[in-house]
């Protein structure tokens, strides 16, 4: 039940909720309130003492508006609301103070500095600096840490405001860093040198109100205001976070999270904001034809009708990969069946039902974790297949909500009951009444190690199973962010990718570089790099990566998101639904579409909740007919989070950090 409470602030009166902080009450009313330490994700710290208002009738001293709550406040003596100043005079001088005392050792490194035109102290030094300091004293300088290959640091820039403290203990669930000493020993630092062991680690950047911590491979390579900005989404997990793209000309200099509640809140994982340099290197800018046994550069007109020639009045199968937008997987499918051929989706063998939304996608949202009192995980290890939803879990668990595991035993970063490795925990689990157990928000999470297996259809059986008996919410967690799309375009076949290629003579291989394609049939690929599929290709037909085109994503909750185009492919390559629609043309079998504003029409009228962005449908629950499953334990699908796809395989960053991954995980031998 919300306690609602009348404040006056600044002679505007509003009603508030008791239980906000007079930060939050202030940011109601319209009035901004400079402050170092406060995040609204984090603990309350009140150190920094920037947030200082001035309550009338309370204490003859400013107050930190961060750590005082609405209901704290005593109303005036005739019961009216209580008065609360943000710029009087006492206000004012206090700010001043404050910022004074921090200026006292930061140095004046604006002009070197990364954090240059977008630091939150320069900004507010505007506002609340003086032109000279008073301390005539040596300055405090503090030694830099080593964090590793993400997170650059300049200590004696640091002001204290433990942010990324409190972000690694109590979001990314790591317990490397602290602040030691005291007065003017005190620094923040990480416990023995270590580096950080996060997947999260690149959000204390963002966090940081100074330029102690600055990215490591972004720095010294462009100012904030030489760059183009563009909303986007990220692919390089089925949860889509919101991202901003920041270019400089042709080339993509960083990705940053964009704030969405219900997807990714505002942190994203260090595989997305880092992979930038995986989108320059081993690019396919020109299409290939082999002659004579090697693949030979060709153009495009040559490439399209050596490719249609050899699929005329063959039988042909289309593969959908894992980063491909919607728009280009309906394009394939509608070029394919129009040849008489099948298109699959699920590469990796994932027993997902085709036409099921409620058995590939579930009937729950991200946002419903931070609610449930209960989650099971089932196949799944959201620490490397979705940080940033396990960091929602954690966040579940911090509010206290049981885990339970069934699959491999993994560090989540959260306590949870290891329940059993395999199918027969299920199967006990579903044995059990449950017709007594008190109703409570709880949740089923299925990952791909319990589907991309034989028994896959039946496991996901029993998962829906116990889902109804518990009266729990079901999500399927994904690993591919296009897999969802496709889905719901109907990219599959009755059968799964083994029936899809069996007798197959050409495979369009759509950006598919997980699995492998047999030996035998004739191969075009379509994609953006030179990774596995372009080996195998005997044609390459060159497409744009996710950061240049335009596309739909559906993510793991089924939720459609909009990629934007923040620059333009490489060389000669093309975007992915004209390819395709150029192709269909020299296959005498032109799509109708001439546009991505004709495709998408075609495309909404098939699947209509594709139009309506960022809005999750409500899935009709359709439980399947139970089977026999088998006795192997569930196993993660993921052998390293960061070479899970072609363009981090490209990234010499996601090489660098996978070798530290292998090494941190191998036992310390002792030395003689």
């Amino acid at each position: 039940m919300s306690d609602l409470r009348k404040i006056n602030i600044d002679g505007k009166e509003i009603e508030v909720d008791g239980a906000l902080t007079l930060i939050q009450a202030c940011e109601e009313a319209g009035v901004e309130i400079p402050r170092f330490c406060y995040h609204e994700r984090l603990s309350i710290a009140g150190n920094c003492r920037m947030c200082l208002v001035e309550v009338v009738g309370g204490p003859p001293k400013p107050a930190a508006s961060c750590a005082m709550q609405v209901r704290d406040l005593r109303p005036g003596k005739d019961g009216e609301p209580p008065v609360v100043k943000t710029n009087s005079p006492m206000v004012k001088k206090a700010r001043e103070g404050v910022m004074e005392f921090l200026l006292i050792n930061h140095p004046l490194d604006c002009p070197i500095c990364d954090q240059g035109g977008e630091c939150d102290l320069q900004d507010q030094a505007m506002a609340y600096g003086v032109d000279f300091s008073r301390y005539r004293e040596p300055k405090r300088a503090a030694t830099d840490l080593d964090l590793g290959p993400l997170v650059e640091t300049h200590m004696t820039r640091c002001i204290s405001c433990t942010r990324c403290v409190r972000f690694t203990t109590e979001v990314a669930g790591i317990t490397q860093m602290g602040q030691t000493g005291r007065g003017e020993d005190s620094e923040i630092t990480s416990y023995l040198g270590e580096t950080l062991d996060s997947n999260l680690q690149g959000n204390i950047i963002d966090l940081c109100p100074v330029g102690a911590l600055v990215s490591k491979p972004y720095a010294f390579t462009a100012r904030p205001w030489e760059l183009t900005k563009t909303e986007s989404i990220d692919v390089m997990d089925a949860l889509c976070s919101n991202i901003r793209v920041d270019t400089k000309g042709r080339e993509v200099m960083r990705f940053l999270p964009r704030n969405n509640d219900g997807v990714n809140e505002e942190w994203i994982s260090d595989k997305t904001r880092f992979v930038w340099d995986g989108l320059r290197r081993q690019r396919l800018d020109k299409p290939y034809v082999r002659r004579d046994g090697k693949l030979k550069p060709a153009t495009w007109p040559e490439a399209l009708a050596a490719a249609a020639e050899a699929m005329k009045g063959k039988k042909v199968a289309g593969v959908v990969g894992d980063l491909v937008p919607v728009e280009a997987a309906y394009a394939l499918k509608q070029l394919v069946e129009g040849q008489g051929g099948s298109v699959e989706c699920r590469t990796d063998g994932a027993k997902l039902p085709a036409g099921n939304r409620s058995g590939y996608v579930g009937t729950a949202t991200i946002e419903e974790i931070d609610d449930a009192k209960a989650i099971m995980l089932i196949g799944a290890n959201p620490a490397i297949e979705a940080p940033v939803l396990n960091a929602r879990i954690r966040k579940a668990w911090t509010r206290g909500a049981s885990v339970g595991v069934i699959g491999e035993a993994v560090d989540l970063t959260y306590d949870h009951a290891h329940l059993g490795t395999g199918p027969d925990t299920l199967t006990e689990l579903l044995g059990r009444d449950h017709s007594g157990v008190q109703e409570k928000a709880s949740m089923i999470i299925v990952g791909q190690g319990a589907l991309a297996r034989e028994d896959g259809a039946a496991v996901l059986a029993a998962a829906m199973a116990l889902a109804e008996s518990t009266k729990s919410s079901f999500m399927v967690l994904h690993t591919a962010a296009g897999r969802v799309g496709a889905m719901d375009v109907g990219a599959v076949t009755e059968g799964g990718i083994t029936a899809a290629l069996e007798g197959a003579e050409v495979v369009y291989n759509l950006g598919a570089d997980e699995g492998d394609i047999p030996d035998g049939p004739f191969v075009i690929y379509q994609g953006s790099h030179g990774d596995r599929g372009a080996h195998r290709a005997d044609i390459i037909l060159p497409g744009a990566a996710y950061t240049e085109e335009q596309g739909l994503f559906v993510n793991t909750e089924g939720r459609p998101q909009l990629a934007l185009r923040a620059g333009f492919a490489p060389g000669e390559a093309k975007e992915n639904w004209a390819i395709l629609r150029a192709l269909s043309a020299e296959l005498d079998a032109t799509l109708p579409f001439d546009s991505l504003a004709q495709l998408r029409r075609a495309l909404i009228k098939e699947v209509p909740h594709l139009g309506e962005i960022d809005v999750v449908p409500e899935n009709d629950w359709q439980p399947l007919d139970r089977g026999d499953m088998g006795d192997a334990a569930f196993a993660n699908v993921m052998a390293d989070f960061y070479l899970s796809n072609p363009i981090a395989r490209a990234s010499e960053l996601m090489a660098e950090l996978s070798r530290n991954a292998k090494a941190r995980k191998e036992t310390p031998i002792a030395a003689e």
